[in-house]
C-alpha cells in the first residue's frame, strides 16, 4: 500500500495506526480503553422497530438484491448489482436526498477511513465506521435506533493503511463486525447489545480485521489483514450462534501441504509469509466453494529472503466451504516484489465464452488486469500466458509472470522519465529492482485496490475503480532477518514517485476481457461501484460527490455533493415501493479526502439539497449524544 512520497508513506503505514517502526513491548504498561457499550437512541424501543434476520438460505443470499441489501457486495457472488429500474438513465437527474444522518462524530480523526458499504434489512440500515462503531437507523427517517461503540484502544500499533472497517454481516438475528483489535463481535440485531465476542487473533501479533465478515450456512467467515507485520495469512470460520471456531485455512501452506515447496526449506520464512486477506470472500453454494484473493508475500520488497513462488500469496484461492480444505489456486504474480496483491473482492458470474456457458470467478488486482478463471477448476477461461520478464538474481526473481489476454485497465509503462529518475526498462510492469530506486507502473498504489468492482449480468460488463500511479521501487537487504509477528516486515519502504496519480474508471467485457470504455479522473479512484438494471453505475469521488454514470458509455448523468469524501460503495434497495440509494460519506486516509460522519439516503422523491463542498464544510469535532436526521 502506498503514498506519493517516501516520507508520506512512512507516515501512512506507521502513524496511521499510531504505530512506530518496531513492535510494542506486549508487557509494557498502556492506557486501558473504555469498555465497548451500546446505546439505544430511538424515541421508541429500538428492538420493537427492528425485525431480526433469519438464518438466511443459499437462495436468499444468491438472489439479486431487491427489498434489501443483505450483505457486503449485494449477494454471495459479490456482484454489486441491483435489478431495480425505478431510478434509471432517463430520470436520475431528478435524484435528491431524502435525509442525512450524522454518526455521532465517529471516525472523524485523520487516522480513520470511512469505507463501509451499508447493509439493509427490513427497513433498517446498518453501517460501521472506521472506529468500528456500529449504527442502526430507520429507512423512513434516518433516526438512529441504536449505536454500539467499540471504544478501541488508541494505542493499537499494527494497523496498516488507515483505521477502517469495510462493513458488517447479518444473519440469525445478529450483526457481526470484525475489529482492528482482532476481535470478532456479534451484536443482537434488535438492541445492539453484544451477543458474543471472541479474540479471533491478537493485534499485538500483527493481525487486524478490516473486511466485512461473511455470513454463510450458519458460519461467520473472516479474513485477517497484517501482511506488513510478519504474519502468516489465514481465513477462519466461526459458528454464528456462539463464535466457536469451526475451521482455519492458512494462506501460506505448512510442511506437507500443497505449495509449501515454493518457500525456502531451510528457514521459517513461510511462517511470516504474509498473503493476508483484505476482502469479503465470494461463495458458490452449488459447488460448495469459497473464493478469495490474497495479499503480497512478506517481506514486501526483499525477495532474497523468500526464494520461490511464495504460494498462496497474490493468488485466487478456492476452498471447501464446509471444511476449509484447499481445492485450487491460481497465482496472479509469482514471487511478488511490487505489492501487486489482490485486495479487490472476487466476483462470480456465468458467461458465454466461445459459445459455451461457463462458471467464472474474476478479480481485478493491483497489477492492472482482470484475471478470469473457471471457478470449478481454477483454470483461465480466456487465457493467461506465462511470459518472460527481466531478472535480478539478488531478488530471486521469477523467470516468468502470468499475463492475462485482453486489455489492462491501467498503463503498464512510464512514457517520459520523471525529473531526476532515469527510466529502466521504460518503467514497465515487473521491472525488478535492488537498492537503487527505479520508477515503474503500476505503483503499489496503482491498479485496483480494495474498492469493490461491480458486474452487470445482463451485459457481462465488469466495472473497475483504479488508479494510474507510478512507484519508486527500492528494496532488498543482504542481511535482513525474519521478523517476529507484530513487527514491520517490509524489506525496504513504500515509495511514491514525482508523477501525479490519476483515477481510472473502466468497463471491461468479460466475454473477451477487452475494454468497453475507460475514463481518466484528475484524482485517484478510491470508491467502489454499484451497477443497476436502470443502466447506471453509482460511484463516489474523493471530493465528496456521489455520481451516476451511464453504464454503457461512462457519461456522467448525475452528481450530488455529500460534504466529505465518498469513499465507500453505495447500496441500492427498494422499500415500500420506492427505490433508494444509500451511501456513507466519511473520507479516507489513503484517498487523502476530507473526513465526515454522514449517511445519505436518496430517492426520486427526495427534497434535501446537496451539502457544501468539503472545503467549505465545518466538520463536527465532537459528537452530541444523539443526532437527529436532517430532512
Amino acid at each position: 500500500m502506498i503514498g506519493i512520497r517516501l516520507s508520506l508513506i512512512a507516515l501512512v503505514l506507521f502513524l496511521a495506526g499510531n504505530s512506530v517502526p518496531h513492535s510494542p513491548l506486549l508487557g509494557s504498561p498502556r492506557q486501558q480503553p473504555q469498555a465497548a457499550h451500546t446505546v439505544a437512541l430511538g424515541e421508541s424501543r429500538a428492538d420493537s422497530a427492528i425485525v431480526a434476520s433469519p438464518a438466511f438460505s443459499d437462495k436468499e443470499l444468491t438472489a439479486l438484491p431487491t427489498s434489501g441489501w443483505l450483505k457486503n457486495g449485494g449477494n454471495l457472488f459479490n456482484q454489486n448489482y441491483s435489478p431495480l429500474t425505478q431510478i434509471n438513465r432517463q430520470n436520475v437527474a431528478s435524484l435528491k436526498a431524502v435525509w442525512r444522518t450524522h454518526l455521532d462524530g465517529s471516525g472523524l480523526k485523520p487516522k480513520y477511513s470511512g469505507e463501509a458499504q451499508p447493509v439493509v434489512h427490513e427497513g433498517v440500515i446498518y453501517v460501521v465506521t472506521g472506529a468500528d462503531d456500529v449504527f442502526a437507523m430507520r429507512v423512513e427517517t434516518g433516526e438512529l435506533l441504536w449505536t454500539h461503540h467499540a471504544n478501541l484502544d488508541d494505542t493499537i500499533t499494527t494497523v496498516c493503511c488507515g483505521w477502517t472497517s469495510r462493513g458488517v454481516a447479518l444473519g440469525e438475528g445478529k450483526v457481526y463486525v470484525g475489529q482492528l483489535d482482532g476481535r470478532l463481535v456479534a451484536l443482537d440485531q434488535r438492541s445492539g447489545e453484544p451477543a458474543w465476542s471472541i479474540q479471533a487473533e491478537r493485534w499485538q501479533n500483527g493481525y487486524t480485521i478490516t473486511a466485512a465478515p461473511l455470513y454463510y450456512n450458519g458460519m461467520i467467515v473472516v479474513g485477517f489483514a497484517g501482511g506488513e507485520n510478519g504474519t502468516r495469512g489465514r481465513v477462519k470460520a466461526y459458528d454464528a450462534k456462539d463464535g466457536h471456531l469451526i475451521w482455519t485455512f492458512y494462506t501460506v501452506p505448512g510442511p506437507g501441504e500443497v505449495g509449501h515447496d515454493t518457500w525456502p526449506q531451510d528457514t521459517n520464512a513461510w511462517l511470516h509469509g504474509g498473503a493476508t486477506v483484505w476482502q469479503t470472500p465470494a461463495v458458490d453454494p452449488e459447488l460448495g466453494l469459497i473464493y478469495f484473493t490474497t495479499g503480497n508475500p512478506g517481506p514486501d520488497f526483499n525477495g532474497k529472503i523468500r526464494a520461490g513462488d511464495n504460494l498462496f500469496s497474490t493468488s485466487m484461492v478456492a476452498i471447501d466451504a464446509r471444511t476449509g480444505k484447499y481445492r485450487w489456486h491460481f497465482q496472479q504474480v509469482h514471487h511478488d516484489l511490487w505489492d501487486y496483491d489482490g485486495p479487490n473482492p472476487v466476483i462470480l458470474f456465468d458467461v458465454n465464452v466461445n459459445g459455451r456457458l461457463r462458471k467464472a470467478a474474476a478479480e481485478a488486482n493491483k497489477a492492472g488486469w482482470v484475471y478470469i478463471l473457471d471457478r470449478i477448476t481454477g483454470k483461465p477461461l480466456i487465457g493467461i500466458d506465462e511470459k518472460p520478464v527481466p531478472q535480478e538474481p539478488r531478488q530471486a526473481t521469477s523467470a516468468t509472470q502470468p499475463v492475462p489476454r485482453g486489455d489492462a485497465f491501467v498503463p503498464h509503462s512510464v512514457d517520459i522519465a520523471p525529473e531526476d529518475f532515469p527510466l529502466v526498462n521504460q518503467g514497465r510492469i515487473f521491472t525488478p529492482f535492488w537498492k537503487e530506486a527505479i520508477v515503474a507502473k503500476p505503483g503499489a498504489r496503482g491498479g485496483a485496490n480494495w474498492p469493490p468492482s461491480s458486474y452487470d449480468p445482463t451485459t457481462n460488463y465488469f466495472y473497475v475503480c483504479a488508479t494510474d500511479a507510478a512507484n519508486l521501487f527500492k528494496g532488498g537487504e543482504d542481511d535482513q532477518q525474519i521478523t517476529p509477528e507484530g513487527q514491520r516486515y517490509l524489506g525496504s519502504a513504500f515509495g511514491g514517485a514525482p508523477i501525479p496519480a490519476s483515477g481510472i474508471f473502466a468497463a471491461l467485457d468479460m466475454k473477451t476481457n477487452r475494454l468497453v470504455w475507460q475514463q481518466r479522473w484528475k484524482d485517484s479512484c478510491y470508491s467502489g461501484s454499484v451497477t443497476t438494471a436502470g443502466g447506471l453505475v453509482f460511484t463516489g469521488r474523493n471530493d465528496g460527490r456521489l455520481t451516476a454514470l451511464n453504464s454503457s458509455t461512462g457519461k456522467r448523468l448525475w452528481e450530488f455533493q455529500t460534504g466529505a469524501g465518498l469513499n465507500a460503495p453505495a447500496s441500492v434497495f427498494e422499500y415500500e415501493g420506492e427505490q433508494y440509494v444509500v451511501a456513507y460519506s466519511a473520507g479516507s486516509l489513503f484517498a487523502g479526502s476530507p473526513r465526515g460522519d454522514s449517511v445519505w439516503l436518496f430517492s426520486l422523491k427526495g427534497t434535501l439539497e446537496r451539502a457544501d463542498p468539503p472545503s467549505a464544510t465545518a466538520l463536527p469535532s465532537t459528537a452530541p449524544a444523539r443526532v437527529a436526521a436532517e430532512r
